[in-house]
């Protein structure tokens, strides 16, 4: 199998404020709108070197949409940042009725995604926003795996017009995807080639996936991983190509097994080609205060829960 090397861990959202401050130079109808968080969103070099197109909104978030959808008229690319939770669930009206709706070119960034918020407990925590986010007619759902792809896929979104959700994380983690590599919005990528069976992961469930699969390949099993950094619009086609050949496949989310990527790839499935499918996922539950590492290890979202998904699947095949 391929080999892909982590270049340095660092975490997803400072990909995102990278990303920005490119975006700042290069395109001057790009603004940024921030709920309160400033440092947690890594937009600091963006309002130190463009304070005229910098909006510190505060703690309403409400507004923060709003404000956004009507930059839009104007002819501004509005960004919005604030934890995944505020992103989401707490403004779905504004997002709908605002930007979903009259088809605004808003993108809804979010940080602190999925349990890998850690201490700061369920309150904070969200499992639910991509399926909030993808039921949304007209709404591109982004999610990436690493320092890297968060920053590309932030320059992207810049050259694509209509509303757009963006949800990265807290946790420093591996950097593999290649700086070079070409963000193309609704294309999966083949990160290894296999023949027993597909695993679709993604965020930060990716490098996970590569690391089952290294662990799968001494076991005799060849797997094939694809990263879906695009939730919606989904590349149905290397789904049902990769599908073909191994005729199972395994999900893999930081997110709620409701709602997700995997019901994603279910409902392909059941139009096309019906097959096996096994989930990791977080069971239908809030997540709970700890750190990133014991609450992926207690919900079971890691590498060695993708091999015993992995595993189950191929005994059903």
């Amino acid at each position: 199998m391929k080999k892909y090397t982590n270049t340095g861990s660092k975490d997803t959202r400072s990909g995102f404020g990278a990303g920005m401050t490119e975006l700042g130079e290069k395109n001057e109808n790009v603004v940024a709108l921030c709920a309160d968080l400033i440092g947690s969103l890594k937009f600091d070099d963006f309002k130190k070197n463009h304070p005229e197109r910098f909006f510190q909104i505060g703690i309403a978030e409400a507004n923060m949409i709003g404000i956004a959808a009507g930059l839009t008229i104007g002819g501004k690319i509005p960004f919005t940042g604030t934890f995944a939770n505020f992103s989401t669930g707490r403004v779905y009206d504004q997002i709908r009725q605002s930007v979903a709706y009259s088809d605004k070119n808003v993108k809804i960034c979010a940080s602190h995604a999925g349990l890998t918020l850690g201490e700061d407990g369920a309150t904070h925590q969200i499992l639910e926003d991509i399926g909030l986010m993808k039921m949304l007619p007209g709404m591109t759902v982004i999610n990436t795996c690493d320092y890297n792809q968060t920053k590309a896929a932030t320059l992207a979104l810049a050259d694509h017009h209509g509303p757009a959700y963006l949800r990265f994380g807290r946790p420093v983690v591996p950097n593999f995807t290649p700086a070079d590599e070409p963000f193309v919005i609704g294309k999966a990528i083949l990160l290894n080639e296999g023949t027993d069976v597909t695993i679709v992961a993604t965020g930060h469930l990716v490098w996970e996936a590569l690391i089952a699969a290294e662990a799968l390949e001494a076991k005799g099993i060849s797997a094939e991983v694809i990263n879906i950094h695009t939730i919606k619009p989904l590349d149905e086609e290397a789904i049902l190509k990769s599908l073909a050949k191994t005729k199972c496949v395994v999900t893999a989310e930081e997110h709620n097994i409701l709602g997700g990527l995997g019901e994603s790839i279910s409902r392909v499935m059941a139009l096309n080609t019906p097959a096996p499918q096994e989930f990791v996922a977080v069971n239908d539950s809030f997540g709970e205060s700890g750190t990133p590492e014991q609450l992926m290890d207690k919900y079971k979202l890691n590498n060695q829960a993708i091999v015993e998904a992995v595993e189950r699947v191929i005994k059903r095949k």
